[in-house]
């Protein structure tokens, strides 16, 4: 099963692109963000057409994530659980039944929370606190389960070309980087470091300031295993090349494959 995040930074935008790499790369799923689109404005039909099953959790003009798999889905769970006040669409779960065992799948768009400290920093951290407790009840599964996606978190130094200049910022803060170990010391495995070790790999480059042409980038879009599906991984890694692409989003996709 191979798998991929991306956040594609508006559908409607970037259809093109998104067709051209879905052609080209065929995931099996494509874990999507930031999708900018109501469920019934998303352009389901066009990926149906492309041979994809297709959930969606919209919001206008704002977020949103997606499911897009050419594998049977099932128990599509939208919204994370925790607070049913929070109108936010950001996160859908579903289980993928591969060829040979299903595996339970979390996307997520986790809260940019800027500027910090202040409220959204303050709903940023209270969301992981949220997602803190689904992720314990997905191990509690004691099946293969992952949660992937934008997290708009930078965990390490090395996960930024110039760490020195986000030391402020609520991708890079203590608190933020604490909330994210949290989560990954339940059980769970950076799919990505598992793999590939050292500094400039990155998952983001602005549009601002040629960030892009320095490779001036941070890498914030994680895949976070269980042991069970850890145990499956074959590899993972950083499809680059797509962001020098024509009309690209700000982020790229980042894979794995599994054993499944």
């Amino acid at each position: 099963m191979k798998l991929a995040t991306f956040n594609i930074n508006g559908v409607k935008a970037r259809i093109g692109a998104l067709s051209e790499w879905l052609a080209e790369s065929r995931p099996d799923v494509a874990l999507l963000q930031e999708i900018k689109s109501v469920d019934e404005g998303f352009p389901r039909e066009h990926f149906e057409d492309m041979g994809y099953t297709v959930e969606t959790h919209g919001q206008k003009g704002f977020n949103g994530v997606a499911i897009l798999s050419r594998l049977p889905l099932e128990d599509v769970m939208r919204g994370l659980p925790g607070d049913d006040s929070d109108e936010q669409a950001r996160y859908i779960e579903a289980t993928v039944i591969g060829e040979t065992r299903p595996v339970r799948v979390g996307c997520l768009y986790l809260p940019n929370g800027n500027p910090a400290p202040g409220p959204k920093y303050d709903y940023k951290l209270a969301w992981m606190e949220r997602l803190r407790a689904r992720a314990q009840a997905l191990l509690e599964l004691e099946a293969p389960a992952l949660l992937a996606g934008d997290w708009n978190v930078i965990p390490q130094p090395e996960d930024a070309a110039r760490p020195e200049a986000w030391i402020e910022d609520a991708l890079f803060r203590p608190e933020t980087r604490a909330a994210f170990r949290r989560i990954e010391t339940l059980g769970f495995t950076d799919a990505f470091r598992a793999r590939v070790r050292g500094p400039g790999h990155y998952s983001f480059w602005d549009y601002q300031a040629s960030s892009w042409e320095r490779n001036n980038g941070i890498r914030i879009d994680h895949l976070l295993l269980a042991p069970q599906a850890a145990d499956l991984l074959n590899d993972a890694w950083i499809e680059r090349e797509v962001r020098g692409r024509e009309k690209p989003s700000d982020h790229v996709p980042v894979w794995i494959d599994l054993d499944a």
